[in-house]
């Protein structure tokens, strides 16, 4: 018997989101009027230097948006494949996505510690083998079965690589960073991920054992990022993250002024996170008001909803993705 469970959210020191639920069904009253249309205007992201992207997003003005566990919507459940591949054909160009270990060593998408919420499996990820956790389907979040089953990261970074796509690999605790980063450098997909961390320790040892790649680390401004630098990691690759409850203008601009990237979150549990409080009226014009003060990187449980709304990521595709 599946047993389904409601996840909180999680907190770092330095004010990271570690997990929170939620999905675009879930964000608004309403599911936009969006088709393939919007990939075939849309450039796919095309570049050998994934920092420059990034500035040059920035530099314009514009805005990528990230779906978050993959943007789950009715009948593509989250971290699938397939659901990357449907935000993609929608014109999402980011995906945030959950990274857990089988107990035979093999990585692939998942959220939680255990099979039962989103999978047709039980018990915990670490005491099962790939063998059997392929076997598995998926759960929507309407705890809907679906068709498809668990993806291998070798296989999703492949994917996002071939069809010019961004992942950001947030690492569950059955993983290593050393096996990301592994899969990363074996496929070639190093300008096609972020690694994600919660920790200026993670941030600083990420950044020794993989300094070709990008990474989002909790900072504010100058003297956070300075912190971060004096352990290591290098600007040029971060991606500041500044949580996902309080706009925070002022830190925006002062990562700006520090040519350093802000992220900022909508996402959550559902009733509580930003996306509800948006949507609310029907009026996105708080999405518009994140970027115009200087959110470059913005993680959503409604990617497709605000992706439609807004202008300034086509902006930024158009100018940026090559």
């Amino acid at each position: 018997m599946r047993h389904f469970a409601k996840l909180a959210c999680v907190f770092s020191l330095a004010g990271v989101l570690s997990a929170c639920g939620g999905n675009d069904h879930d964000a608004g009253a309403a599911k936009p009027d969006v088709s393939s249309a919007a990939s075939s205007r849309l450039p796919a992201v095309r570049t050998d230097n994934l920092p420059d992207f990034f500035d040059c997003v920035r530099d314009t003005r514009g805005v990528l948006v990230a779906a978050h566990r993959a943007g789950p919507v009715p009948g593509f459940p989250e971290n699938a494949l397939e659901t990357m591949e449907h935000g993609f054909d929608h014109g999402i160009r980011m995906f945030e996505v959950d990274v857990a270990t089988s107990r035979d060593g093999v990585l692939f998408l998942l959220h939680d510690r255990s099979l039962g919420r989103t999978t047709t499996g039980d018990g915990p990820v670490a005491d099962t083998d790939w063998a059997e956790i392929s076997q598995l389907k998926l759960v929507d979040n309407d705890d809907e079965e679906t068709d498809f089953t668990p993806p291998r990261l070798d296989d999703v970074l492949v994917w996002a690589k071939e069809v010019g796509a961004i992942v950001e690999l947030d690492k569950k605790e059955t993983t290593g960073w050393r096996s990301v980063i592994r899969a990363v450098e074996q496929t070639g997909a190093q300008n096609n991920v972020l690694l994600i961390t919660y920790t200026d320790g993670d941030a600083a040892l990420v950044q020794r054992l993989a300094p070709d790649l990008m990474l989002t680390a909790g900072a504010r401004g100058g003297r956070d990022v300075a912190k971060l630098e004096a352990l290591g990691v290098d600007r040029e690759k971060l991606v500041a993250w500044t949580g996902t409850q309080n706009e925070d203008a002022a830190a925006w601009a002062r990562l700006a002024s520090e040519n350093v990237e802000a992220a900022f979150g909508t996402l959550g549990r559902r009733g509580e996170r930003l996306d509800d409080a948006y949507w609310a009226d029907g009026d996105p014009s708080e999405y518009e008001d994140l970027v115009e003060n200087g959110v470059v990187l913005l993680a959503t449980d409604a990617p497709l909803r605000v992706a439609d709304a807004l202008s300034q990521d086509d902006r930024a595709l158009n100018a940026c993705a090559g």
